[in-house]
């Protein structure tokens, strides 16, 4: 035991393992729930009407053989009492039939409820025992870590937080590389934490003062716990900085090292403190994703499936199926546009697929022959065409919030965008090649493709096996809801067989014990806490932000109505771009569902062609600069080596800045065709 100790860092024990116990804990909390759906069916064919007999059945109080004579003359003397004392009143007179035969009518329905209640006593036999016993287990471990969301999503915040703030891995418009960025980043963040801080203590003082019940008064106490966490390990970085070799940069360019958070954070409490004097304003939204705990507990699964999936060899595989055609780097894109959309479908976010995914694709792209600013371009818009497709959670979240729209339709008109989408991009980088378009010959590749193909059969059979089993055992189909607990199970299967069957000499890896099971679910669970906690704290302050946006009453001035539809949707398209700028795609949608929903259905927009504009504007917001999240989170997955090699290259001004350029005139492009032709069509 203390070998393995000494084996591990102190991060392994104090952040991957409690981050990996998180995470396993809903998994097992996902599936016990769909396991328990499926055992009540199988209960109910099983045993006739088994909820009945779930529980320990009582044998009624009544008595089903009562003196009836005495019953009879017990009430006639009551009622005489009674007449005597009520002489004042009319009342009427002893029914001595009637009540003889309501308590006939009595015993006959005690009888009934002790003759049922002994069949099923009877009934539950040593098999029923069992199962039962089984299904409430299963039911019980659900309801509890059901009920445990919002702890479970807290804990996973600070404890992924607080090693993304000691490995400076926050989202940030640059990286930490002088003395100077680390100074200056670490002491906004300590102000920012502190400042949060102070909030969390007022909310919970106020909580507590009010007369109203306090729900789940652990979570205030954890979010000033962990808020001072993350101030003290600023303070100990201020105090032991670590050794810089760059030379420092102005203050201006090192002020961009200081995370997306932080900037939001001092921009919400600056107006909850100086205009509201508000003092737990900043807090009390930033728990708003408490109430939608079990959305963000899937977000950290997806970020964790995609590390897993990194560490398997199944994205090469996938590309290497399409080496044998010899694409040129631009079709090659096109097809990783193609095939990306499906994992950011599941996701539902765009951001979500580029940490889990986006190096993967980065470096097939590179393989392949892409040069850095195309395959950069491609990374960051990998998955914007995705999140209008079957079975987004976004689209869900959209028609769960607003009644005019079904899901159905907008996915219908989901798949003509993402078509456009895939459209124009081939345009686009059909008018930018750098070489002629090129593809092999069907005779050449064909049987090549054929052999590629061949690898990847038994990682389809495991993923079809598990879907067959989920569908068949379960009753259960891989939609939005059940995604999130389903793709673990198949990636760590994926891994078992690799582990096990695929005999491959990790030559190229300098990594210790890559081969072990253990040691691949340790690393990628420490690669996700750094992205789950840097993207969760984000999302936490977007919150926020749209609380600032929603009571300062900024959209409230917007006019009821406009001149025309055409002003209509420019003014639409540049407040969904703006607000696709600064806010997740989550937040954003609750904001612009109160808001500029209703703004754009009294203009006459049609509600499902608005919130198409809608999608592909936040697509639009998250690729372009300032801000540029999207960009931000392709440069923290690809590495700001890479970033800062591709700004190297290029003999033009659009080959130099093609990464920004290409997905903004793509989905730009795609915005104003979304927004005009079915208006001109209508």
């Amino acid at each position: 035991m203390l070998k393995i100790f000494k084996l591990r860092s102190y991060r392994d024990w104090f952040s991957s393992l409690p981050a990996f116990l998180l995470l396993l804990t809903v998994i097992i909390a996902g599936n016990g729930e769909l396991i328990h759906a499926r055992l009540l069916h199988v209960g109910e064919l099983l045993w006739q009407d088994y909820f009945t007999l779930r529980a320990d059945i009582p044998t009624p109080a009544c008595n089903p053989e009562p003196n009836i004579a005495a019953e009879l003359s017990k009430l006639e003397a009551e009622s005489s009492g009674q007449n005597e004392l009520e002489g004042l009143f009319d009342s009427e007179p002893f029914d001595r039939q009637a009540t003889l035969i309501s308590l006939q009518k009595s015993r006959l329905l005690c009888q009934e409820k002790h003759h049922l209640a002994q069949q099923n006593q009877a009934r539950i036999t040593p098999a029923v025992t069992l199962f039962r016993t089984l299904e409430t287990s299963v039911a019980g471990i659900s309801l509890f870590a059901f009920a445990q969301q919002r702890l479970l999503l807290i804990l996973m915040i600070f404890i992924c937080a607080f090693t993304c703030t000691y490995e400076h891995h926050h989202i940030a418009f640059k990286p930490i590389i002088t003395r100077q960025d680390h100074i200056i980043s670490t002491l906004a963040q300590l102000m920012g934490n502190v400042t949060l801080l102070f909030s969390a203590w007022f909310y919970r003082n106020s909580i507590y003062q009010s007369s109203t019940t306090v729900d789940h008064p652990e979570i205030y106490l954890l979010l000033i716990i962990g808020f001072a966490i993350l101030s003290a390990i600023s303070v100990l970085q201020l105090i032991k900085p670590r050794h810089f070799h760059k030379n420092s940069s102005s203050i201006l360019h090192a002020m961009l090292a200081i995370p997306l958070y932080i900037y939001m954070e001092f921009f919400v409490s600056l107006y909850f403190f100086l205009i509201e004097a508000h003092w737990a304003g900043p807090v009390i939204f930033f728990s708003l994703l408490f109430d939608q705990a079990g959305l963000f507990l899937n977000i950290g699964l997806y970020i964790w499936v995609g590390m897993l999936l990194k560490r398997t060899q199944l994205g090469d595989l996938v590309f290497k199926v399409f080496i044998p055609w010899r694409m040129s780097p631009e079709l090659l894109a096109v097809v990783a546009i193609i095939v990306m959309a499906v994992p950011t479908a599941y996701t539902g976010a765009s951001g979500i697929i580029i940490i889990a995914m986006g190096a993967i694709v980065y470096e097939e792209l590179r393989h392949a022959g892409a040069r850095r600013q195309l395959a950069l371009a491609v990374t960051a818009m990998t998955g914007s065409a995705g999140v209008v497709l079957r079975p987004c959670l976004l689209v869900v979240l959209i028609a769960a919030l607003n009644k005019e729209v079904v899901t159905d339709q907008l996915f219908s008109w989901g798949l003509k965008v993402f078509m456009t989408t895939v459209c124009i991009f081939f345009i686009f980088a059909l008018l930018t090649k750098r070489e002629k378009l090129h593809i092999a010959p069907i005779k050449e590749a064909f049987k090549p493709f054929l052999r590629a193909l061949i690898p990847l059969l038994p990682y389809a059979l495991i993923v079809l096996s598990i879907y067959l089993a989920y569908y068949y055992l379960l009753n259960v189909k891989m939609d939005e809801f059940s995604a999130p607990v389903i793709l673990p199970v198949m990636i760590l299967a994926l891994i078992i067989y690799e582990k096990l069957f695929v005999r491959m000499v990790l030559v190229a890896s300098p990594e210790k014990d890559a081969h072990k099971f253990e040691y691949t679910i340790r690393k990628a669970t420490s690669e996700s806490t750094v992205h789950i906690g840097a993207l969760l704290l984000l999302m936490g302050l977007s919150f926020a932000l749209g609380g600032v946006i929603e009571r300062s009453g900024l959209l409230s001035n917007i006019p009821d109505s406009f001149a025309s539809v055409w002003v209509t949707l420019c003014f639409l398209i540049v407040v969904l771009v703006a607000i696709g700028m600064i806010m997740d795609p989550f937040g954003a949608v609750v904001l612009v569902s109160g808001s500029v929903a209703q703004i754009a259905y009294n203009n006459g927009i049609n509600p499902v062609h608005f919130w198409m504009i809608t999608l592909v504007a936040f697509e639009l917001g998250y690729l372009t600069p300032p801000v540029a999240l999207n960009h931000l989170l392709t440069r923290q997955m690809v590495g700001h080596e890479e970033t800062s090699k591709a700004e190297q290259e290029g003999d033009t001004f659009w080959y130099r800045h093609e990464k920004i350029l290409l997905p903004l005139v793509t989905m730009g492009s795609t915005l104003l065709l979304v927004a005009i032709v079915p208006v001109l069509f209508a």
